[in-house]
């Protein structure tokens, strides 16, 4: 029984050898575009990842809190004593979200969603001695929240553990109070309530303001320092696709009649660089394609003229039309997947280079740079079509050739 393609196959790999010049130039130009395809999309892919990272390793998907307050004024009409017209203000007081308990519950039987904690959380200060700051309360079930934001991967002292009695506190917040661990600070409510603390442990999240001003307690002494027995001021959740947020936050808020908040939302500017960022690296992926694509049909169409007396003879041999065309389909394929290989692997040394020897302000690199096995095999199979492609038109000329008129030109 006949192996398929094995003929064309060792025919294709027989003018390979023979063109060993423009094999290799093309191969090389091929495993030049798979090698910036594979540093562009892992270097891109690791500052997407990075800046993901930094903003909503910070930060809940989405918040849901109480709907904002309107009032409505009166003011005079004609034919009518007085119309209502409505203006919306932000509201200026702490708020608790209703029913919030069955709220939570729903949410956490949710598909999407991975993590949900409630959070209350207002303005507070913090005194220590003569140093007085302005803090932000947060009040949470501790491991709830671990869950939203991973406060213990960020410990620089103590745990994360807040009680009725300790609480957690940011190390610039700790420097500009002049604490460590198991010293006291009071913490006092806008409206006079206050309560001493021990100090638990010291976080540092890497957003300073967030490490300035964010002081962790357990939810009751947290509602009972804000005035709201009971209650939440915001729900927070994670979810499993981060882009679907604003999406999963309009559902959200139609279904419970609350306000709910993504992080595409409050983060629009990051949301449009990554958009920016992929768009740019798609034109770069079609430019590098086109580009090797063209390489490749030129050698191909120049390696049909230079064997045209070769392929007529094949022709007046018994040799199909089909068989010619899958030559040259079987040639490009091959220098595609040879320059592949080559490529990636060239572009998985770019990545070494740059993230051993690339610029960084400290120590550590501006950020991870993982070139993985689908990128790699990714670019190895777009390179390996490209070629196949590409080589379709010098492939069908080769298959039309005349062979009586091919011997007698030749």
């Amino acid at each position: 029984m006949r192996v398929p393609l094995w003929y064309e196959s060792r025919l294709a790999v027989e003018f390979l050898r023979e063109g060993r010049a423009q094999s290799l130039l093309i191969i090389f130009g091929v495993a030049l575009g798979v090698a910036v395809i594979v540093f562009v999309l892992a270097l891109i892919t690791g500052l997407q990842d990075n800046l993901v990272e930094r903003t909503l390793g910070t930060q809940a998907h989405i918040k849901l809190r109480a709907p904002d307050e309107f009032v409505r004024e009166l003011r005079p009409v004609e034919g009518l004593a007085v119309a209502a017209q409505r203006r919306n203000e932000r509201a200026q007081r702490l708020r608790s979200i209703q029913n919030w308990q069955a709220i939570a519950e729903d949410l956490e039987t949710t598909p999407q969603i991975v993590a949900v904690s409630p959070v209350v959380t207002g303005p507070a200060f913090a005194r220590r001695g003569e140093a007085f700051k302005a803090i932000a309360i947060l009040g949470v079930d501790p491991a709830r929240y671990a869950q939203i934001v991973p406060v213990p991967d960020n410990m620089r002292a103590g745990v994360f553990r807040p009680t009725a009695t300790e609480v957690v506190i940011g190390d610039v917040l700790a420097d500009e109070l002049g604490v460590g661990l198991s010293d006291r600070i009071r913490i006092e409510g806008t409206d006079g309530r206050a309560g001493s603390f021990q100090v638990a442990g010291i976080f540092n999240l890497g957003v300073r303001d967030l490490d300035e001003r964010f002081v962790f307690l357990p939810l009751r002494p947290a509602q009972t320092l804000l005035d709201l027995p009971g209650g939440i001021t915001n729900i927070d959740v994670t979810i499993d696709e981060i882009f679907a947020a604003e999406a999963l936050a309009r559902e959200l808020s139609g279904r419970y009649g609350i306000t709910a908040e993504s992080w595409m939302q409050t983060s629009a500017q990051l949301l449009n660089a990554l958009r920016a960022q992929s768009e740019s690296t798609q034109l770069i992926q079609s430019f590098v394609g086109v580009s090797v694509a063209f390489g490749i049909a030129s050698v191909l169409a120049v390696s049909v003229v230079q064997r045209r007396r070769e392929i007529g003879i094949l022709r007046a041999m018994g040799t199909t039309s089909n068989q010619v065309m899958a030559v040259f389909l079987i040639q490009g394929g091959i220098v595609g997947l040879i320059g592949s290989i080559i490529g990636a692997v060239a572009g998985l040394g770019m990545v070494q280079l740059f993230t051993s020897i690339g610029p960084r302000p400290t120590e550590e690199a501006l950020f991870d740079i993982n070139a993985g096995v689908g990128l790699i095999v990714g670019a190895s199979i777009l390179a390996t079509l490209t070629g196949i492609i590409a080589a379709y038109f010098p492939a069908r000329r080769a298959a039309l050739v005349d062979p009586v008129t091919a011997i007698r030109d030749g």
